[in-house]
Formats: structure tokens, C-alpha cells, sequence
């Protein structure tokens, strides 16, 4: 929704009220059939959040002011100690690294990953560096959770932007205080994964819903037997699987192309109260109510009123302000929304309103109070 925030109000309006047409028009379509992967994971089977505090070196003079960030100029000096290289005492408070930028290094270790394999890393500034641009990450050790070393990162940045500065103009594209290193991690240490423990193994649904882990014990006991899969909740079906290694990763290949008939989710609107986003999801409906807009305004001007002394009266000028207050409240539209099961007509009663989304977000809130909005009201 970024490119419609240069567009006036009105359009801004007509364009989200386009999107939500079209998302109504898709749902309305035929359901298609699920894969049980699509609905629920393997429990178990996750990745890992990994992290380090590196340096960027080789930049072109864009890196940290050392004497406002101290730590740069420490973490250095520790480096070079472990080339077997000392300062001498006292001087490393007085180095001015311009290329060089202090940096916290993020990755994902990803499940069943083993010593060896790369893994993409992430770089963001810590400090006041003003690029990271053309600039190389040295060895940077990633710690898990458990503060143990899982991977070691080093290579060159690639940031997505530019900059340009000349005579106190300055020009900037994208984000020039992050970037990333493709494949500049290696793993160096695996994380277990208990895939192979026990004669049964759990999928955790991407959504409480008890309908779904009905419908997914049903497809895996219709293919593969009655009393194979068991609803232990919402969210966890337990299903019995092969003891031997290979059998378990076939049968669980086998068990995630199972079809699920789609499903009605539950009604949900999503508001994005930054952006003026709106989402509605093909389950929403109203109920039978009156809605009336009007628009408010208030218009507040200051004139700066000079009061001169008079003559010989040993008085001083003084510069007051004389404020202007205007209220503009516009004629409300009124309008009756019938009960309506469709969602394009909840789109067509919202859009004969005329409002704009920042007062599409009002109405909503207010038409949930009512009890005229069947569906969850959820604002992001």
C-alpha cells in the first residue's frame, strides 16, 4: 500500500476499495483442495535464531565516528591482538577508523543443517555509520540461545541502495545501514533434531482450529487407516509413524500430499491502523444497521498582533497573537446496511459511504461495538 500514499485521498480510497472487491471476487470462486504441509509442520522440525558482533571493514569512508562510538575502536584492537598485533597503551582510545563499522550479525539456522553447509547472514549497523556499502564482514563467530557457536560468518556486504553527498545536498535510495552476505555462514556445528524418537509424531496446525484438526485426522485415517491420527487438541495431531529412519522421512513425504478440502476460516477483518490497510476475509458478514458519516474539521489560525506603546508613555512594544478557531462539521450520510452473507456486498455497503481509510478504521471499530460486524476485529 506504500505507492497509493502519494495518491489523494479519494484515490486512495477507490484503490483500496478495488482491492477489496477483487479479494472478494477471488473468494467467491471455487474452493481448492489443501495439502495437509500447507495447514500444519512437523513438530520439531524448526530453525534456529543465531547471532554475532562483527566488523565491516573496506569502507569508503563511511564507517563509525570512533570517538562517539567506543566500541568499534575496542572491538579492533581486540582483532588485532589476535592477529599479534599490540597497540601501544592508551592509543587505541585515539584511532579514527572512518572505514570501518561495528555491526550485529543475524541468521537463521535452518532444521537438519550440518557442519559444512552455508546459510545466508544478515548485517545492521549498531552504530553512526552512514554506509555499509562495498564493505567486507571479517570472522564473526553466531551464537545460539544457549550461547554455543553454530556458525561462522565472513564475506562481502551487498546492500540494495545508494547515496550520493555533495555540498551539504545529500541524495539516498533504499536502506544503506543493512545489508546481507549470500551464503557467508558456515555451519559449524548441527542442532539435534528429535525427528526419529518414538513410534508417533506431532503436527502442530499453523492455526488453533478445532475443524482443521478434524478434517486432518479424517484424510490421514481414510488413506492410511482408521486410529493412525488423533486430535489431541486444536492445534496437535498425533499420528503413528515408522520406527526405521528412512520409512519415517517417506512416510512422512507421503503424509504432507495429503488433500484437505478447503476450509471456511474463521471471520476475521485485519486493520492496519499505520498504512489505512484493510483486509476482510471471505467468512465476514454484517448484520441489520444504520451507519451516518459526516466529516469534522477544525481549521485553528494565528496572526501576530504588534502593540506599540504611546509616545513618551516609557512602555514597551509587545508582539501578541491573535488566534482564529474555525469548526466545519459537514452534513453525515446515512445509510442502511441489510443482512448480507456476501462479502461483496459488505464491500459495496462500506464503499457507499464514500469514506476514506483512515475513516473506514472508525467506522469498522464502530459497527463491531454495535454488534453488527460478525467477525474479529484484529488492528495491527
Amino acid at each position: 500500500m506504500k505507492a497509493l500514499s502519494h495518491l489523494p485521498l479519494q484515490r486512495m480510497a477507490r484503490a483500496l476499495w478495488l482491492l477489496l472487491a477483487l479479494g472478494a471476487a477471488c473468494l467467491a470462486g471455487p474452493a481448492q483442495a489443501l495439502r495437509i504441509k500447507e495447514v500444519a509442520a512437523v513438530q520439531g522440525v524448526r530453525s534456529n535464531q543465531l547471532t554475532g558482533y562483527g566488523l565491516i571493514v573496506g569502507l569508503d569512508g563511511t564507517g563509525d565516528q570512533t570517538t562517539q562510538m567506543p566500541y568499534t575502536t575496542q572491538a579492533m584492537s581486540n582483532y588485532l591482538q589476535q592477529m599479534g598485533i599490540s597497540l601501544p597503551p592508551g592509543s587505541a582510545n585515539q584511532l579514527q577508523l572512518k572505514n570501518v563499522a561495528a555491526v550485529i550479525v543475524t541468521a537463521q539456522l535452518p532444521a537438519f543443517a550440518q557442519p559444512g553447509q552455508l546459510i545466508d547472514v544478515n548485517v545492521s549497523s549498531m552504530g553512526n555509520a552512514k554506509s555499509l556499502k562495498g564493505g567486507t564482514l571479517i570472522v564473526t563467530p553466531l551464537r545460539g540461545a544457549d550461547g554455543e557457536i553454530y556458525a561462522l560468518a565472513q564475506g562481502n556486504v551487498v546492500v540494495g541502495g545508494a547515496g550520493a553527498s555533495s555540498g551539504g545536498s545529500k541524495v539516498q535510495i533504499n536502506h544503506l545501514s543493512a545489508g546481507r552476505v549470500p551464503q557467508g555462514a558456515q555451519v559449524e556445528r548441527a542442532v539435534p533434531t528429535p525427528l526419529n524418537e518414538g513410534d508417533t509424531i506431532s503436527l502442530g496446525l499453523n492455526a488453533s482450529d478445532f475443524q482443521t484438526a478434524r478434517r486432518v485426522v479424517q484424510a490421514i485415517n481414510t488413506k492410511l487407516g482408521n486410529g493412525v491420527a488423533t486430535a489431541l487438541d486444536g492445534r496437535t495431531v498425533q499420528v503413528r509413524a515408522p520406527t526405521d529412519p528412512g520409512a519415517r522421512v517417506g512416510f512422512i513425504a507421503d503424509l504432507e500430499e495429503l488433500q484437505l478440502d478447503a476450509m471456511t476460516p474463521a471471520a476475521k477483518v485485519v486493520i492496519n491502523a499505520r498504512t489505512g490497510s484493510v483486509v476482510l476475509n471471505q467468512a465476514v458478514t454484517l448484520g441489520p444497521c444504520a451507519i451516518a458519516h459526516g466529516n469534522l474539521s477544525i481549521t485553528i489560525s494565528s496572526t501576530p498582533v504588534i502593540s506599540q506603546p504611546a509616545p513618551f508613555s516609557q512602555g514597551q512594544t509587545v508582539v501578541a497573537q491573535q488566534s482564529d478557531i474555525r469548526i466545519n462539521q459537514e452534513p453525515g450520510n446515512i445509510i442502511q446496511v441489510p443482512a448480507s452473507p456476501q462479502l461483496a456486498d459488505v464491500v459495496k455497503a462500506l464503499n457507499a459511504l464514500g469514506a476514506t481509510p483512515g475513516d473506514l478504521l472508525a467506522i469498522l471499530q464502530a459497527i463491531k461495538a454495535a454488534g453488527a460486524l460478525n467477525a474479529e476485529l484484529e488492528v495491527i
